[in-house]
């Protein structure tokens, strides 16, 4: 199944069950949050294609991020990702990322949705995208077995980890991790995809479908999921190690290999197309999952601080 939140007709957000070329409406004020956490997510889209409250067309549709996560975590899963950037900073391919699926914790206050225009973070002259694809967790866990991991997964989304490179590597360098360099958009969409949709196309770590990014109507970006290095279910292991995972986090794959403009920047500095700017037009698709379209605008101007930056 694919669930999806729209803006309705009648003027309100709805949480919505794709079927074909048509959007089955559940009542009015029901988030997938909602939905997620009254549990049997299948069973809840079948009454909503039933009875729903409207049905409307998809295309056309003006789509939010499917639901606003309770936490969001993203993970280092591919690491041909992280080799190709390593020529762009100071930051070494480290053998410890062979034994875990290091991660980060990013701003669920700054989620947007899969066609929103995106702002330039404040103070950055080397704004990028990166490809990814997430988890969302349907079932709450701590400590979660790998055997069993999977069994906490929702379903599956795209998620672009829009980040200001320049302040990112200024930041990094103080070993605390990304902060602000990752702090201004992260878009999640456009659907959520159940698990069952994607079984046929499982490949060792991840399945067997490709991931493609665009700018400005450009082929940038092209790589496939089954290149991932870390399984969802590790990440889902390591990062519920002593906590609980909660129904609606999201865990994040990290970028595909050549994902984002900063590997391109590290690879071929001669012939870099140059970062994202105003006007640019960004569009991701992974299949099986759809696509992400949105046009990068111009950002507030940063505020100085006590010491002028």
């Amino acid at each position: 199944m694919r669930f999806v939140t729209y803006n309705s007709p009648a003027g309100d957000d709805r949480v919505g069950v794709v079927d074909g070329a048509q959007v089955h409406g559940f009542a009015p004020g029901v988030t997938l949050l909602d939905v997620l956490d009254a549990g049997d997510l299948h069973a809840a889209g079948e009454r909503a294609a039933a009875a729903p409250s409207e049905t409307v067309p998809l295309d056309g549709l003006a789509l939010r991020a499917p639901l606003q996560p309770r936490s969001l975590r993203d993970c280092m899963g591919f690491l041909q990702h992280l080799r190709n950037c390593s020529g762009a900073s100071d930051l070494k391919v480290d053998e410890r990322h062979h034994q875990f699926p290091v991660f980060y914790f990013s701003n669920t206050a700054a989620v947007v949705g899969p066609h929103d225009d995106v702002p330039i973070a404040p103070g950055s002259e080397r704004f990028d995208y990166e490809l990814e694809v997430a988890v969302v967790i349907g079932k709450a866990g701590s400590t979660i077995p790998l055997d069993r991991a999977e069994e906490h997964i929702a379903g599956y989304l795209m998620l672009c980890d829009w980040s200001a490179r320049d302040l990112q590597m200024n930041e990094m360098a103080l070993h605390l991790g990304p902060a602000k360099g990752k702090d201004t958009a992260t878009t999640l969409g456009p659907m959520l995809v159940t698990p069952d949709e994607l079984a046929p196309y499982r490949s060792r770590n991840g399945f067997d479908l490709e991931m493609t990014g665009y700018v400005n109507g450009e082929l940038v970006s092209r790589g496939r999921w089954n290149t991932i290095d870390w399984a969802f279910a590790d990440m889902i292991t390591y990062t519920s190690r002593g906590t609980t995972l909660r129904v609606g986090d999201v865990i994040g794959s990290g970028t595909v290999d050549t994902g984002c403009l900063l590997e391109h920047y590290s690879i071929d500095r001669e012939n870099f197309r140059g970062w994202l700017q105003p006007g640019d037009e960004v569009r991701l698709v992974v299949e099986k999952l759809g696509e992400l379209r949105q046009q990068v605008v111009a950002g507030v101007k940063a505020e100085p601080l006590s010491s002028g930056y």
